[in-house]
């Protein structure tokens, strides 16, 4: 908020919106008392666009509890015009916004809590589940929608923290597509773009360094010790509207049958869980911030100038042979440096010199080294022949 706090023109209009009963205006766009406050946005913030906010405007006058906008189980959401002033202008103010990431680990046995970087795992209460998403604000938004924050609170949760700066206007911010540069060709492949947001794959792709084959107990059934289904992101810019609460019917959910203890039975739905051996509470533990600010400096180095992280988190989202070959090309790119691509970054003398980035990784990992029954651990065959076995690759 700024010192002054919100202008008297600023207030005066909305204390002009807030009088007004549901259903409201038709169009509360083109409502007087609307105008006057996007003119006073435009007129009283630097960036608040040309001709201030409107379609943003809207969004966050609704996150703040619009009376008219509310329906009749939700008219205790609003806030009080004051307050809601206050809260705007310091959005209009604001440089920098919070983005929560939460990533439901769907299948996961009970796992100790983790804090690492940006990021933690761990299981919240429904009270917190609802404080980190701001149910109030949901509702206001999406009052036919409910957040079942009792179910989903049964799950682990992989929450990542990121602040961005605002450098656009809260119009563009709230309406991208009304902004985009369409010179550009729409149709390009970004062949390296991600499902999730980057910051919520750099944390996943760390927890994909534990050993979880080794954890599991049912191998046959899945190797992973998790599955992340989506990411609900909510972002504490209010003229940016969040996306409509999720289902827990979206996780794998069972049945259960217990005994009551006096002769009769009853049911419960629980969480499916891919259950790990006991060693791994323990050794989960480990993957703490110190082990992250060795992966972050591992990250910095020429061994990951190539893209590992998102080929490993790609294969870990994937299924059947999407997966065998993700994995490929992701041990592809770990033993690939950029000077395999780049005849530039070779250095004298070139041993493969005309070989392709392939020939020249194959050539580098001979094929007699195989991998045994340790995911760890290799053998070589002494009766190979390969002219570049030459020992460990």
């Amino acid at each position: 908020m700024s010192e002054t706090g919100p202008s008297t023109a600023m207030l005066t209009a909305m204390t002009n919106l807030w009088r007004p009963l549901p259903p409201g205006p038709d169009n509360i766009l083109t409502h007087p008392a609307f105008v006057r406050l996007r003119e006073s946005c435009r007129d009283g913030y630097p960036n608040a666009g040309k001709k201030g906010p409107n379609f943003a405007l809207s969004t966050a006058l609704r996150a703040l509890g619009l009376p008219c906008h509310l329906h009749k189980d939700t008219a205790h959401l609003a806030l009080p015009v004051e307050e809601a002033a206050k809260r705007l202008d310091a959005a209009l103010l604001a440089t920098r916004a919070r983005r929560l990431h939460l990533a439901p680990l769907d299948l996961a046995a009970d796992l100790p809590p983790l804090a690492f970087g940006p990021a933690r795992v761990c299981r919240l209460s429904a009270d917190e589940l609802r404080g980190v998403i701001d149910a109030p604000r949901l509702k206001r938004l999406y009052p036919r929608q409910d957040f079942d924050a009792e179910r989903f609170s049964e799950f682990h949760w992989l929450i990542v923290e990121e602040v961005v700066v605002l450098e656009q206007e809260p119009e563009e911010r709230a309406v991208p597509v009304l902004f985009m540069d369409l010179s550009q060709d729409r149709g390009r492949i970004e062949p390296h773009k991600g499902r999730f947001p980057t910051a919520l794959e750099e944390a996943l792709f760390f927890l994909l360094l534990a050993p979880w084959e080794s954890w599991s107990t049912m191998q046959e059934v899945d190797w992973r010790g998790f599955r992340v289904p989506w990411v609900y992101t909510i972002d504490s810019d209010i003229f940016v509207r969040p996306s409509s609460p999720l289902s827990p019917d979206t996780l794998s959910w069972e049945d259960r049958v217990y005994d009551d203890g006096y002769g009769g039975t009853y049911e419960e739905e629980r969480p499916v869980e891919l259950h790990l051996e006991e060693v791994a509470k323990t050794e989960f533990s480990v993957w703490d911030q110190s082990r992250w600010e060795t992966v972050e400096q591992a990250n910095q180095s020429v061994l990951f100038e190539t893209p590992i992280p998102h080929f490993l988190v790609r294969a870990f989202l994937a299924e059947g042979v999407d997966e065998f070959l993700a994995h490929i090309t992701t041990i592809e790119a770990a033993l690939g440096l950029r000077a395999d691509y780049q005849k530039n970054f070779r250095i004298a003398p070139d041993r493969h010199k005309g070989m392709r980035a392939t020939n020249r990784m194959r050539d580098g990992w001979p094929a007699c080294w195989a991998i045994d029954a340790s995911p760890t651990s290799m053998s070589s065959s002494s009766t190979c022949g390969a002219p570049s076995c030459t020992g460990a690759p």
